[in-house]
């Protein structure tokens, strides 16, 4: 029986570990071999993957924006539109270049900063692309769910079950993706397909009911002018409710996310993928100008076709416009068919979010160290993403228009945080005009972000949780995991292989010595204290293990040993690393493998309280150095037979 249970809970862990170590060796570079970088599918292909998530906001965007702008809402979408077109679409096509392998601008601005300072501001950019993508995959749920509840042949029987559909469908996206998420784009082109369609037909016949009811538009603009007098007037109105319809910025982070699988030519190469640049701005670009068409035709129609009071809550047409216009003008069976794509497409941008957090985190915190070893493989976060799916569903109460404060705050940090990027890289590429042309968007997304936020807080303090919890949850990970061997692989130069090879015959003693003058005193004095302490025999040989740390706040990365002999008698191993006891611990364990011999490794104690060396090694890489080491070396050969020793004098 304990047998069984013990299989099955075997089999439960490997089935939720799935793909672990090959995503770890992905993530270290430890691939046997590059991939070919042409392998993917065709732009307009991809570029669907990321319009199930940009073309689904035209689900609710109409009625956001009239909501927010009333009857200026066509206006203020054209303000919307000039700052996709000449403000979001150039800064993207520039991070397409900087970042060709999907990073983003978050992996930008991480080549910027350095030590500490780099991983939190990092982690603070985390905290709002979690906003930005949990927040989408609630509110398409909430929509999606809207558009059921809302349909005519189902309103009495699913009347008051919007939070219990929302929770299903988040739920069912969780389970798509335990299961296997491995044809998304192919279902992402036909959803795309048909539902750019359906919307094509809503718009030519409302459209069509435009221009056979004339006095629609003549009631339309003589309100407008009753209500805002002039044209100026109503243009500085369009740019302050600007703010409130910055959903309709969605998808660019997105799109550079999903640049991997893009096909590019045969003879893109990973340092020069010219196809895959190539494809993904026209990518990018036709899904803007695709969008910016749907925006200005939706937000005219709505906003003359639909009486004002249906778009407010509780209304038929809140949070579905066109589904309201196509059940109004194209009958319930249209309607209905109409409703089933929007919630289809709706429920899919969701999982394209769910795409995008599974290639955003898993790239930054297991390398920070500030995750678990579980982090990188897919279906353990999908719970996590799920369940906090879950609280955010039932914060917010399944509500579309009060999530749209914290999805336009996560959207508008990312781009604001991209602009900046791309200033700053088209400063250092002396491109003077360029600089000028993203500073100024910068300014105009900051400002944007700075309104939103003071507008509708909701959105920072959600997005102030999700970078409160990311950072609670990273330190307390780095804690965990601050005596665990994190060096991904060890190389030694010609000489300390020689080094190496020569102590070997004998016993293999190394010295941990702190580099000072480096000047033969020092390396004399340190010779027989050693002796001293430890009281070795005077024929006894060493080799000096030097160690510079180089960022502390780094985890994982590969170790490189060069050897030299200083002063014409004394040989030195040194070593660059970001933790003293990490890299000593991972030479000892790579010489013992190499040479089949037991090394041994002498330090003298450090002064000063435990606990402050601890947090020097901590937070600085050094500290206590010799009692790390040799944790780290029993959590890493549990054989003590097989453990390189450690000597304290």
């Amino acid at each position: 029986m304990v047998t069984t249970e013990h299989a099955r809970t075997s089999r439960l862990r490997a089935w939720m570990l799935e793909g672990l170590s090959d995503m770890a060796r992905h993530q270290q570079g430890q691939q046997a071999e590059p991939e070919p970088v042409h392998k993917g599918q065709r732009w307009w292909r991809v570029m669907c993957l990321t319009g199930v998530d940009y073309f689904s906001t035209l689900g609710y965007q109409p009625g956001i924006a009239a909501l927010a702008a009333g009857l200026l809402s066509p206006v203020a979408t054209v303000v919307l539109v000039i700052v996709t077109l000449a403000g979001a679409l150039p800064v993207y096509r520039r991070v397409a270049e900087e970042s060709p392998r999907g990073e983003g601008s978050i992996a930008m601005l991480e080549r910027l900063l350095s030590f500490w300072k780099g991983k939190l501001f990092v982690l603070t950019l985390l905290g709002f692309a979690a906003t930005d993508f949990l927040i989408t995959i609630t509110l398409s749920a909430a929509d999606a769910s809207t558009h059921l509840v809302e349909n005519p042949h189902l309103t009495d029987v699913l009347h008051d079950k919007q939070m219990l559909i929302t929770l299903l469908l988040v739920a069912l996206l969780g389970a798509v993706f335990l299961k296997g998420f491995l044809e998304a784009i192919g279902v992402a082109v036909v959803l795309v397909g048909i539902y750019l369609t359906l919307n094509v037909v809503v718009v030519v016949v409302g459209l069509w009911h435009v221009a056979t009811a004339a006095h629609v538009v003549t009631d339309w603009t003589a309100a407008l002018t009753t209500e805002h007098g002039n044209v100026i007037a109503m243009v500085g109105v369009a740019l302050l409710v600007f703010p409130k319809l910055a959903l309709g910025l969605s998808g660019f982070e997105t799109g550079v996310a999903v640049m991997p699988h893009v096909e590019g030519d045969p003879d893109d190469t990973e340092e020069k993928p010219a196809g895959r640049i190539r494809d993904t701005k026209k990518l990018l670009t036709t899904a803007a100008v695709i969008m910016s068409v749907f925006l200005i035709t939706t937000s005219f129609i709505t906003t003359v076709l639909i009486p004002e009071k249906e778009f407010q809550s509780g209304g038929q047409a809140n949070g579905r416009a066109l589904a309201y216009l196509a059940h109004e003008y194209l009958g319930n069976l249209f309607g209905t068919v109409y409703d089933v794509s929007t919630i289809a497409i709706l429920w899919f941008a969701g999982a394209s979010a769910m795409a995008g957090l599974l290639n955003l985190m898993p790239r930054y915190l297991p390398r920070y160290g500030m995750a678990p070893h579980w982090a990188r493989a897919v279906r353990p976060m999908v719970i996590v993403f799920t369940l906090v799916a879950f609280l955010v569903t039932w914060i917010f109460d399944a509500d579309v228009d009060a999530q749209g404060g914290a999805y336009a705050t996560g959207v508008l940090v990312l781009i604001s945080s991209a602009a900046i990027a791309v200033t700053i890289a088209a400063r250092k590429a002396g491109q003077r005009n360029w600089t000028i042309a993203f500073a100024v968007i910068s300014a105009i997304f900051l400002y944007t972000t700075v309104v939103n936020v003071i507008e509708r807080p909701d959105g920072v303090k959600i997005g102030a949780c999700f970078i409160a919890g990311i950072i609670l949850v990273s330190l307390l990970s780095r804690l965990a995991r601050a005596f665990e061997l994190r060096v991904t692989s060890v190389t030694m130069d010609d000489m300390a292989e020689r080094f190496v090879r020569d102590v070997a015959s004998r016993r293999i003693r190394f010295i941990a010595n702190e580099p000072d003058n480096r000047d033969r005193a020092e390396y004399r004095n340190k010779i027989e204290q050693i002796r001293h302490d430890n009281d070795v025999p005077t024929p006894e040989d060493f080799v000096f293990v030097e160690v510079t740390v180089l960022d502390p706040s780094e985890f994982e990365a590969g170790l490189n040993v060069r050897g030299e002999v200083l002063h014409g008698r004394y040989r030195v191993l040194t070593l660059e690393s970001s933790s003293i006891p990490n890299a000593l611990a991972a030479l000892l364990l790579h010489v013992r493998d190499t040479t089949g011999c037991t090394p041994h490794i002498y330090f003298e104690w450090t002064e000063g309280n435990p606990f402050t060396n601890f947090l020097r090694f901590f937070l600085f890489g050094q500290g206590e150095v010799a009692p790390v080491t040799r944790e780290v070396l029993r959590e890493a050969e549990p054989d003590r037979a097989r453990r390189p020793a450690v000597h304290v004098g």
